[in-house]
C-alpha cells in the first residue's frame, strides 16, 4: 500500500484557521466529495460517529480521523494543514495542525488498518511533520507525504 494511491493531490488543502472540530469534519467531507465523489454529509456523519468513540488526535499536533462508508471501493485519504492549530482532544492535549483523514469501505477490514498504520508511521516522523509545517502549497504537501513514504520504504 502506498500513500500515493490513498491520497489524490486535490485532496490536500491548507486553511488558515478552523473554528472547531465539527467545521474541520465538514471541510473533510467537502474534500472527500470533490476528490472521490463521496457524499459529503455521509462522510461528515461517519467521521463524527467515529470521533464520538474517542478522539483521533494522536499527539504532536497530528490527528487521524477515520470512518467507514458505503459506496467506496478503496481506502481514500484527505489531508489538511492548519496554520492555526485547534483543540482536538488529543492524547497529549496539544492542539492539532496536521490532519490526515481516511475513508474506508464498510467491509475493508485489514486494508483500513494497513492504511491507518501507514499514515500513522509517516506522520510520526518528525522530519516529515517539520516539512509539512514549513509549506503552505498543497502540491508540495502532497509531494512531501508521498515521497516520505517512499523514502521510508527504501530505508
Amino acid at each position: 500500500m502506498q500513500l500515493s494511491t490513498l491520497l489524490k493531490p486535490e485532496a490536500v488543502r491548507v486553511f488558515g484557521t478552523m473554528s472547531s472540530k465539527k467545521r474541520l469534519f465538514q471541510e473533510l467531507g467537502e474534500i472527500a466529495a470533490a476528490a472521490y465523489d463521496l457524499p459529503a454529509n455521509g462522510a461528515v456523519d461517519a467521521l463524527q460517529e467515529r470521533e464520538s468513540l474517542g478522539p483521533t488526535g494522536v499527539g504532536h499536533g497530528v490527528a487521524l480521523p477515520h470512518a467507514r462508508l458505503s459506496g467506496l471501493e478503496h481506502v481514500r485519504g484527505a489531508f489538511i494543514r492548519l496554520e492555526k492549530p485547534i483543540d482536538f482532544g488529543a492524547v497529549d492535549r496539544q492542539p492539532v495542525d496536521l490532519i490526515f483523514a481516511l475513508f474506508a469501505p464498510l467491509n475493508s477490514g485489514v486494508d483500513h488498518l494497513k492504511a491507518l498504520a501507514l499514515v500513522s508511521r509517516t506522520l510520526r516522523d518528525a522530519t516529515v511533520c517539520a516539512k509539512l509545517r514549513a509549506n503552505t502549497d498543497p502540491a508540495t504537501l502532497h509531494a512531501v507525504l508521498t515521497e516520505a513514504q517512499t523514502s521510508t520504504q527504501a530505508a
